[in-house]
């Protein structure tokens, strides 16, 4: 399966790449140019990094902080404790909307 459409470069690639001692997605880049041009496979990049145990991007744990993603395992084998549930917006008031009328052509 391709990663890259612009560089063609497949998941194989980038896997062999992590094998050979790649740590980041601008280290796969130096090899591949995967990333390099429009960046939508970046993500992907990062997630095989990931599966592959490499350390998660900055992003990734910022997310887990804020309760955006699911937190990451912490070391010792705890799970990270959740992030406190934030509370419930308030109700705005709003004022009626005026009915929209078709326009009429003359």
């Amino acid at each position: 399966m391709y990663v890259c459409m612009c560089h063609a470069v497949t998941e194989d690639q980038v896997k062999k790449a992590i094998d050979g001692g790649a740590g980041t997605p601008r280290q796969i880049a130096k090899g591949c140019k995967a990333g390099t041009d429009c960046g939508s496979c970046v993500r992907r990049i990062q997630a095989l990094l990931g599966e592959h145990g490499a350390r998660p991007c900055p992003t990734a744990r910022l997310a887990a902080k804020l309760g955006l993603a699911e937190a990451e395992p912490q070391p010792g084998g705890a799970a990270a404790d959740p992030a406190p549930a934030a509370p419930a917006p308030k109700a705005v008031p709003t004022a009626p909307i005026a009915p929209v009328l078709p326009l009429r052509v003359a």
